[in-house]
């Protein structure tokens, strides 16, 4: 095991663990709080949104089940994608900074690929726009904490951190800059919590189809169509 430093090598595979041997988690578990609050209320606005919406597929055609088939393979790629980062940083955030793994080439592989889910979300609805508009919505939000988030680990782990924050993008992956250890530890019940997490973007196809039922019969009335 390492021993903590004031520095670190992005390329070093080694995780820095925390100086502090008891660390707040407290400022970390209110973010996500906040996150989770934020994330609701996005929610509640966008079903709005849909709803006084339409696309401008026809909902038998060919482009709309090809638009639909492609945000269900981005679903997919979500649910597998959070799972994935679950088994390098579940149960160690609060402890450790992690830059092994998904975390090598972003800092926040777990948010790009709730993005990825919300755009495939999103169009569900049949329409790109509708899916880039869930996108943009969840980077927001995302925004916000991870600005947050910063803060109490430059605190935490000082120098370390601030060499990780200047290397490696936040959102964006460099998978030139992948490493990765021989051997991980992983908690089951953290890997299987966040992939469960991750199923809630398949509700967005009973819903948006309930929502494309309600607006045939007229029961509500689109204001605009979208492509």
């Amino acid at each position: 095991m390492s021993r903590p430093s004031s520095t670190c090598s992005i390329d070093d595979p080694i995780t820095i663990r925390s100086p502090d041997p008891a660390p707040d988690v407290a400022a970390l578990q209110a973010l996500q709080r906040r996150r989770k609050r934020v994330l609701r209320l996005g929610v509640l606005i966008l079903l709005m949104v849909v709803a006084g919406s339409q696309s401008l597929a026809h909902p038998e055609s060919q482009l709309h089940d090809m638009i639909e088939a492609v945000g269900l393979c981005a679903i997919g790629l979500c649910i597998f994608g959070r799972g994935w980062c679950s088994l390098y940083i579940g149960g160690r955030k609060t402890a450790e900074l992690v830059t092994t793994g998904p975390y090598s080439s972003c800092r926040n592989p777990l948010y790009v690929f709730s993005m990825i889910g919300a755009f495939g979300a999103g169009v569900q609805t049949g329409s790109v726009v509708i899916g880039l508009v869930f996108t943009v919505a969840c980077w927001w939000v995302f925004r916000g904490v991870v600005l947050r988030e910063e803060a109490v680990l430059a605190e935490r782990f000082g120098a370390a951190f601030t060499t990780y924050r200047n290397t490696v993008p936040r959102f964006r992956p460099t998978w030139f800059r992948w490493h990765a250890p021989e051997t991980l530890q992983c908690k089951p019940a953290l890997f299987l919590t966040t992939t469960r997490d991750a199923l809630w973007f398949l509700a967005a196809i009973p819903v948006f189809e309930g929502i494309k039922v309600m607006q045939e019969q007229g029961w509500l009335m689109p204001l605009i169509q979208l492509p």
